[in-house]
């Protein structure tokens, strides 16, 4: 089971590396943050994809992950500067630190929190980011949030016109191969969607491929709380913070009622 994790923890990160060469999203941050060079955090930093940009640019930065094997990517990548750390910690259950300027909430961490237990909800988790951004920063510091959907619904894991009702089909199928060779395929049901609570159950299947020929299936009950805008704006809110600006995209256009995404940048009050 150990050499199971280990792999399945080596291709996420492999997933990370894959993409990095998406750019739009670190440009519109580092124009967000300003030139100003500040000590910034970012929650949930995987391979660095963010954070080496931010402490390229100047920034002081400091990042955490729960994986292993993505912080391992970090150090070549930041050869030469010494304005960045990193770190392993669990942003659920461990804490985050004090005296930052910018908490970054990017790569829609908030809709895929992991190492919830059973008696925390899904929901109180996301609230509790909020929480401990708004600890974790010095007066009149910011919170970025890069979070989608928000929507009210759950037609972001679901077809056009297809119902709430889990028929039993796979919704997408996902491969990736690591420099090994190792193949991972995923996939997930459509889930079935409870509007009232925001929840969405469904179920995730797992393969790896790998090179000795092992074969290893696993199946997970997952579940996800889509947040309103409304519930988003109520728990910054809560936490002190006034929001300073609101968009849907990078291009920074307005939110409105087809909008599955948003981008948000609040102040914590002096």
């Amino acid at each position: 089971m150990l050499n199971e994790i280990k792999t399945t923890s080596n291709m996420s990160a492999e997933q990370a590396k894959q993409h990095e060469t998406q750019a739009a999203d670190v440009k519109f941050l580092l124009s967000t943050i300003g030139e100003h060079p500040k000590k910034v955090l970012e929650v949930g930093c995987g391979c660095g994809r963010i954070l080496v940009q931010l402490a390229k640019a100047g920034h002081d930065v400091t990042g955490f992950d729960v994986d292993d094997d993505g912080l391992n990517e970090i150090s070549a990548k930041a050869c030469g500067l010494n304005n960045i750390s990193c770190h392993r910690a669990d942003a659920v259950h461990d804490d985050w630190g004090i005296g930052f300027d910018v908490v970054v909430l990017a790569g829609n961490i908030l809709f895929n929190i992991e190492n919830i237990e059973s008696g925390i909800e899904y929901k109180k988790a996301q609230e509790l980011f909020i929480q401990k951004a708004a600890a974790a920063l010095v007066p009149g510091g910011y919170v970025y949030i890069d979070y989608g959907p928000f929507a009210p619904n759950g037609r972001t894991l679901m077809r056009p016109g297809q119902s709430c009702e889990d028929d039993g089909s796979i919704y997408g199928r996902w491969e990736e191969t690591d420099d090994a060779g190792n193949i991972e395929i995923r996939s997930m049901t459509p889930g079935v969607f409870d509007e009232s609570t925001g929840i969405l159950k469904f179920k995730r299947y797992l393969e790896l491929r790998l090179l000795d020929g092992r074969i290893i299936k696993e199946e997970s009950e997952r579940v996800k709380h889509y947040a309103t805008l409304e519930q988003i704006h109520s728990w910054l809110s809560d936490a002190g913070f006034t929001i300073k600006h609101e968009y849907e995209d990078y291009a920074k256009n307005p939110i409105n009622s087809g909008s599955r995404a948003v981008i948000i940048y609040a102040q914590q009050k002096f």
